[in-house]
């Protein structure tokens, strides 16, 4: 069990009873995710134009969002292969316009090493996502990871509320494409672990 399902048994108390409520008025499992997407957008706006501490409020009011998605559709036996395609592209797109708010503010302040680990947080956060769905779609083991989404907003939302971006892209750009690396050499060595089984 990864960290996120384990915060998501955690906090059933208090997602059940909300998803309880959002399926009595009605709303469905994809309107809830593009509701977390509209939000982190609002939250990259914010970034961009230098409100870090409004930012990280905002993302921490939206964070339940994210894992109440999930929660409807299994109140509503709706659960489905398109639901957690959706939902996987839609967090991929959170993150991103998260980290362009901050390419963005770090080019209106002509702060290079800013920019430079905007970039580079984008590209780890993006890289430990993909790696895992590559390998899970080969069959292959890729259950590993220092940094995966959710610590990744546990990083972010204080940093933001204390005002201390670039110690958070930091963190961010160093450990999320640590943990890229991570997974691939987890893939790697199941993926010869296979290969020397079949050859037995």
């Amino acid at each position: 069990m990864s960290f996120a399902d384990k915060m998501r048994v955690w906090f059933r108390w208090y997602l059940n009873p909300i998803a309880g409520f959002l399926n009595r008025l009605g709303i469905r499992p994809n309107t809830v995710t593009l509701i977390g997407l509209m939000g982190t957008i609002g939250c990259a706006v914010l970034i961009a134009f230098g409100h870090m501490t409004w930012a990280g409020i905002l993302l921490l009011v939206m964070g339940p969002v994210d894992a109440m998605d999930g929660a409807l559709a299994r109140l509503r036996n709706e659960t489905s292969d398109w639901g957690a395609f959706v939902d996987a592209v839609t967090d991929r797109y959170s993150e991103l316009f998260l980290f362009l708010g901050f390419l963005i503010y770090y080019m209106l302040q002509a702060n290079a090493a800013g920019v430079i680990l905007a970039y580079l947080a984008a590209a780890g956060s993006v890289l430990v996502s993909y790696v895992k769905a590559r390998a899970d779609a080969s069959k292959l083991d890729a259950n590993v990871g220092l940094l995966t989404r959710v610590e990744r907003y546990i990083v972010l939302i204080p940093g933001l509320i204390f005002s201390l971006p670039l110690p958070v892209l930091i963190i961010i750009a160093v450990l999320a494409n640590f943990t890229a690396l991570q997974r691939i050499l987890r893939v790697r060595r199941d993926a010869h672990r296979r290969l020397s089984q079949s050859q037995e």
